[in-house]
């Protein structure tokens, strides 16, 4: 079997399968009455997914290391990572939304590594000395992965502020730490009890007082009733959204916490793998390279992002806001400072 050309066309199909799909997507988000769109869409990403695993073996197998020794092999495996994540926080959020998001970065990703990389840079060559050498495998792939989780979580916080339409809005159990659970206003009362409803919600509810009475007179069932009250006229955020609207900011929030929580890890332990890796190949574990320096301000902007969901309670506009900011500083870590073309992380100048 050839296996250049096996990758040719691998990579065209996956660009043409990640296109169809993102436009899958955003039609089944116009046209909500669809059912298919969300099938297609899903399927669409585990076909893409596995294109460029065949691709990336494939490549394997050509080259005899693993395939992240330049930019067009990185770019392919950062799809497969957002593919994966993705097809994860579908399946775990069962909104459409997640893909209107993620598809087009993916896509863009492989259009990029197919249609703009020049030939000399798509194909595989000898490893430098440095290279060879298993932390090429342990310590790459993980900042790959961590890349993967931390811009598909930022994403969804992107599409949280979308569908909360930039609104200041609590939510309730969608983080931990101090301040994090909120109160669901749930309150048991005895049969025969009279129920009283507040005047006026209080924004964390929403606009939606929740009760729980005994309705069969026995005083052994509590039964949960949902009570709507009239909203108030200072609940200026959520009586613009409607509860589906809310539900989906709720597990767009949630999703994207667990998506970010589970990329930071990763980032930590690339980065220290990267660290004594150079040590081995350059004498030092740190060098203040562009790359190293701005894999620390990646850390540093996620630390926030968690510290502040964690420790301060934080919920809704404010982390989504901070997760967006860190969309922006990991395409500057993985790819800006390629664009300078110097450092011993640079991928080289591609214009």
């Amino acid at each position: 079997m050839n296996l250049v050309l096996l990758q040719n066309w691998l990579d065209n199909a996956s660009f043409a399968v990640l296109f169809i799909t993102m436009l899958v997507y955003w039609v089944g988000a116009a046209f909500p009455n669809l059912p298919a769109a969300n099938a297609l869409g899903t399927a669409g990403m585990a076909i893409a997914n596995l294109c460029i695993a065949t691709l990336l073996g494939a490549r394997w197998l050509e080259a005899g290391y693993f395939p992240l020794s330049n930019l067009y092999e990185s770019l392919f495996f950062l799809a497969w990572g957002i593919t994966t994540v993705h097809l994860i926080a579908e399946n775990s959020s069962r909104s459409r939304l997640v893909g209107v998001f993620t598809a087009p970065v993916a896509m863009g990703i492989a259009a990029f590594a197919t249609l703009t990389l020049p030939s000399e840079m798509q194909i595989a060559e000898p490893l430098v000395p440095a290279l060879k050498s298993n932390w090429l495998m342990m310590h790459v792939s993980v900042m790959m992965l961590s890349y993967s989780a931390l811009m598909v979580g930022s994403l969804l916080a992107i599409a949280f502020l979308v569908v909360t339409r930039g609104k200041n809005i609590q939510l309730q159990g969608s983080s931990v730490g101090n301040g994090g659970y909120r109160t669901n206003g749930y309150r048991l009362h005895k049969a025969g009890e009279l129920i009283s409803q507040p005047a006026t919600p209080t924004v964390e509810s929403n606009g939606f007082v929740r009760v729980e009475s005994n309705n069969n007179g026995n005083g052994n069932t509590a039964v949960l009733n949902l009570v709507t009250t009239p909203q108030s006229a200072t609940v200026t955020d959520a009586e613009t959204l409607s509860p589906q609207r809310l539900s989906l900011a709720e597990t767009l929030d949630n999703i994207s916490y667990r998506i970010i929580g589970l990329g930071f890890p990763l980032l930590t332990i690339g980065i220290i793998a990267g660290g004594v890796w150079a040590n081995e190949a350059w004498g030092s574990y740190w060098s203040w390279d562009p790359k190293e320096t701005w894999a620390l301000i990646t850390w540093l902007v996620f630390a926030a992002y968690l510290h502040a969901r964690i420790t301060r309670g934080w919920q809704g506009r404010r982390p989504a806001i901070l997760a967006a900011s860190g969309l922006v500083v990991v395409w500057i870590c993985y790819l800006g400072v390629n664009l300078l073309g110097k450092g011993l992380h640079s991928y080289g100048w591609f214009f």
